[in-house]
């Protein structure tokens, strides 16, 4: 059996998911591997600030960076949560802010009792939010506790420079002996059954492994343009196919939140870091020219660029196999969803830890490939879903006169069934189903469906169980506790300043 032992790793491609594969295996699996990363700057990379989600602390931790060093190195700044803007209707907004809502009593969550008390517009929820009510006035602490606070910490993500993410990365890959190839892939090489036996840089210099991670990006060197799997396009509920990207000048407010902000053919994101800020415009072709896309998110950045506009091309959707022969997709190369929810490391991350658990030993079995693949499909329709949810949802009017527009578009579609069931069964009882390992949590499918619109008809009566007076106390001293604990709070820059 020992013949088959996997033990010589060619990680295709560096960046941000090149190195964190190289990084987490060299961690968990010492000497057993010999790790050999091949980068190109022909291969490329996105490349812009990247604003994440809380399971990112994980990774870091159990890599062992200390979360004020990973702060200083990437140029970080402290994320509570999105807020959308325009989204619903035009001149409104709402945040999906991480953590609890509220508190939930015994079986019940927070929000059915939320619903019992008959508040007057949806907006009402986000009083009972720590992490909103804190990024709105601009305070983060990482304290377990504060002031004598009986709320838990709060619950964080990062907004910061990918580039330097990867740096980091990099360099504790090859003090752990990861070793560094810079070239570029001419052509992969294929055993008789179909396995990848070496690649091929310029200079003829050849590569052999027993196992292969594609890290190309959209490039998708190995695992699309030689072992052809096949892509699922998903355009048909995510229209938007183009983004420019741009950096510019920081401005006087560190804000802990990033913005996505709607406009007629798309939505405009704002990630606050240090000593910048990364902007983005995600738009559909289709409705909007390049020329006047490049247009619109210059004329909407609150200060000078640094850096020319730069366009990104993506066709969203997944590889049909993620995992094929001895070759596994990680990152770009797997597949896109747009960076509405901050999912794109994340997805990085998850498939990283997957493949840990799933590692071929003496050599590679159907049975897990068969199994990474499902768990990897299942992940990825999830959170297509929940970005489904903030187009289909929107109530924007037409404001240019024509027969339709994207966001008519996306509210006329049909859906997906395991979203339409969701939302069916939140307007008529408020109640929210997932998945045990679904990523977003039921507080963030709740935000997302009142912050889009939808009051339930219903709630759980398990919330009858308590009295109305009752109640009013409860929420009353929610909203204070939550109150003294954002006063506490120092302002966020003057936490990082501290650092």
């Amino acid at each position: 059996m020992n013949n088959n032992k996997i033990n010589n790793i060619v990680i295709v491609g560096g960046g941000t998911s090149g190195w964190m594969t190289a990084a987490m295996l060299t961690r968990l699996f010492k000497s057993q591997l010999n790790i050999t990363l091949i980068e190109s700057e022909d291969i490329g990379t996105i490349g812009v600030g990247e604003a994440t989600i809380p399971p990112l602390q994980i990774f870091n931790s159990v890599l062992g960076i200390k979360e004020t060093d990973f702060i200083k190195h990437t140029q970080a700044t402290f994320k509570l949560g999105i807020e959308f803007e325009n989204w619903g209707k035009q001149q409104q907004s709402y945040m999906h802010a991480f953590g609890d809502v509220g508190k939930d009593i015994g079986f019940t969550q927070f929000h059915h009792y939320w619903l019992k008390s008959n508040p007057l517009d949806n907006s009402d929820f986000w009083q009972y939010s720590l992490n909103y009510q804190a990024a709105k006035a601009n305070k983060f602490t990482v304290m377990d506790k504060v002031a004598g606070s009986p709320l838990a910490g709060i619950t964080h993500a990062y907004h910061f420079d990918a580039g330097l993410y990867a740096s980091l990365l990099r360099q504790y890959s090859e003090n752990l002996n990861v070793k560094r190839i810079e070239g570029l892939i001419t052509s992969t090489q294929l055993t008789p059954n179909g396995n990848i036996e070496s690649v091929t840089l310029e200079g003829n210099q050849c590569i052999r492994g027993d196992f292969f991670i594609d890290c190309s990006g959209f490039a998708a060197l190995l695992i699309e343009k030689k072992l052809q799997v096949g892509f699922e396009n998903w355009q048909h509920w995510l229209p938007c196919d183009s983004a420019y990207a741009v950096q510019c000048e920081r401005t006087a407010t560190i804000t802990p939140y990033t913005r996505s902000i709607a406009h007629d053919a798309g939505w405009q994101w704002r990630i606050p870091l240090q000593t910048r800020t990364g902007n983005g415009l995600v738009y559909c072709s289709k409705f909007i020219s390049d020329d006047d896309a490049k247009a619109l998110l210059l004329n909407n950045l609150d200060a000078k660029p640094l850096t020319e506009p730069r366009k990104i091309n993506f066709k969203t959707g997944r590889r049909e196999k993620q995992w094929h022969k001895n070759c596994v997709a990680i990152g770009l190369s797997s597949g896109f969803l747009e960076p509405l929810e901050s999912t794109s490391l994340h997805l990085v991350q998850s498939a990283i830890i997957r493949l840990t658990k799933l590692f071929p030993h003496n050599g590679v079995q159907q049975a897990n490939i068969d199994e990474f693949n499902r768990q990897s499909q299942a992940e990825f329709e999830q959170i297509r879903d929940f970005i489904i949810l903030h187009y289909h949802l929107n109530q924007r009017a037409n404001n240019r006169g024509e027969e339709a527009d994207l966001w008519q578009q996306c509210r006329e579609m049909a859906i997906p069934e395991s979203l339409q069931r969701k939302i069916d069964l939140f307007t008529a009882t408020g109640t929210v189903t997932r998945h045990q390992d679904e990523l977003f949590t039921e507080a963030a499918w709740v935000q997302v469906m009142l912050g889009q619109g939808i009051m339930p008809k219903d709630f759980n009566p398990l919330a009858n169980s308590i009295q109305d007076h009752d109640l009013q106390e409860f929420l009353t001293n929610v909203k204070t506790i939550i109150g003294r604990t954002v006063d506490a709070m120092p302002e966020h820059e003057h936490f990082i300043n501290k650092l």
